[in-house]
């Protein structure tokens, strides 16, 4: 049996089924996939005054990292976006806390500072944390 556009059952705009509701932690995962995204070619450091991208180490890492972040956003499965978000976290938590660490062994606090891209990686990372637990913890409800 052909169906025709006069058919009632037939759509033309998309699906007639429901959608289910976008999980509210997925909001905090869009603005932690800006936030990791943005910063990773900030400076991550100034050496002497002189600003360090990000871009030059780590932070091409974390930016490979904030896309599965995306994906996660645009996965329609929860517990997988949950698992998205939290490999981004992991990322974005793990290497600007070794960068930290790192120049904290070398020079202590002589002669550098953090940039701002360093704190916005790092915020993202605890924003993707977040938003990977509020996800498996916290089931979507139905409107």
């Amino acid at each position: 049996m052909a169906t025709t556009p006069a058919d009632p059952r037939v759509s033309l705009v998309g699906s007639n089924r429901r959608r289910r509701p976008a999980h509210p932690a997925r909001k905090r995962l869009i603005l932690a996939v800006g936030l990791v995204m943005i910063g990773s070619f900030l400076p991550w450091l100034y050496v002497g005054g002189v600003p360090r991208s990000g871009a030059l180490g780590p932070g091409v890492w974390t930016f490979y990292a904030s896309m599965l972040g995306l994906a996660g956003v645009l996965l329609p499965y929860r517990r997988i976006a949950a698992g998205h978000a939290a490999a981004m976290a992991a990322a974005a938590v793990v290497l600007p806390v070794w960068q930290l660490a790192h120049m904290i062994r070398l020079v202590e606090f002589a002669g550098w500072m953090p940039g701002p891209g360093l704190v916005m990686v790092l915020g993202g990372g605890v924003a993707a944390a977040t938003a990977a637990w509020q996800m498996l913890r916290q089931p979507v409800e139905a409107a």
